[in-house]
């Protein structure tokens, strides 16, 4: 009986759920959990609109890149949520198969928020142990439970793999030793950023095998590449991540321009090398910057936030 009341209390202090019905014509719920102290993760959930009803398909967790990619809004209204950046209907939504639960993981992303810097994540541990917090919040939760024997998958995109990887390996072990109760099923990576030194290893001979690049480039390429993988190898973290960017530069070089997301798109990676003259800068511009638009920003900062009463104080990020 105790044990009772302190879970209920427990609930309270830390899942706040508010509701709406027309925003986009389908039932949600979404709220905060906080997963520690000064730590506060947000997710938004999107019922199904097939007609079999929500407890009749799958319950999917959609996850970014980034890390510090925002789901609930690259994912929703970039993606794969019923209404795209114009709120005009998608008719390639997820939501015709399946409901959707979008987390802006880890905090910092979107909606996520901290009360001070020393509160963000570090590792992908950390990100994992946030995200039991949360799910096991949810789970329990009065909207939760409705799912608790309903399919639930992880998917996810780019430095997301990582995460999800990390993330269901502690959701298994959780669930084998009672500590959450769902019906988990699955996971799916799509183009995951799970070994950056295997992905990166490879650009070389993968644009050379495609005829972007001549031998001479692929040596160039090939010869930065070394050159940070040894800086890793001796734990040269910031180093290594600096050479990381030198890399990219030498390859939208000898390239010509190559679109480091999709190598038919030509003309560099929607930012490239006159984005900027600080290395840092295009290293950001190049990776994120297609997923930043002013128009993304201002719905999420404006009738989004405003529909999800978010706190004032939070401002919707996409990084």
């Amino acid at each position: 009986m105790n044990t009772f009341v302190v879970y209920i209390l427990m609930s309270c202090c830390f899942l706040s759920i508010y509701s709406s019905s027309n925003f986009f014509d389908i039932k949600q719920d979404f709220g905060y959990v906080d997963v520690r102290d000064k730590a506060h993760m947000f997710w938004w959930l999107q019922y199904t609109q097939s007609m079999q009803g929500y407890q009749q398909v799958p319950l999917i967790m959609w996850l970014q890149g980034g890390p510090g990619g925002s789901s609930t809004g690259f994912g929703n209204f970039m993606e794969l949520g019923p209404l795209d950046v114009n709120m005009n209907p998608r008719n390639t939504t997820w939501l015709k198969i399946a409901s959707l639960l979008y987390v802006d993981n880890p905090v910092g992303a979107g909606y996520s928020y901290v009360d001070s810097d020393d509160a963000f994540t570090t590792d992908v541990s950390m990100i994992a142990n946030d995200m039991m917090v949360l799910l096991t919040t949810f789970f329990n939760s009065p909207t939760g439970k409705k799912f608790q024997n309903v399919p639930f998958y992880i998917f996810c995109e780019s430095y997301g793999g990582k995460m999800t990887a990390a993330i269901s390996k502690s959701l298994y072990q959780n669930m084998n030793s009672g500590k959450i109760k769902v019906n988990f099923k699955g996971l799916a990576l799509g183009d995951s950023w799970i070994s950056p030194v295997d992905s990166t290893v490879n650009w070389a001979p993968y644009i050379l095998t495609n005829s972007i690049i001549d031998e001479k480039g692929f040596y160039k390429i090939n010869e930065a590449t070394l050159k940070m993988t040894k800086m890793i190898e001796g734990g040269m973290w910031k180093e290594s991540t600096t050479q990381w960017g030198i890399v990219q530069d030498i390859l939208e070089t000898e390239s010509n321009g190559v679109n480091f997301y999709n190598m038919l798109a030509w003309g560099g990676s929607e930012a490239g090398l006159k984005s900027s003259n600080n290395l840092k800068e295009r290293m950001i511009n190049r990776m994120i910057g297609a997923l930043r638009t002013d128009k993304l920003t201002a719905l999420m900062n404006g009738k989004v936030k405003k529909m999800l009463n978010i706190p004032e104080k939070v401002e919707w990020g996409g990084e």
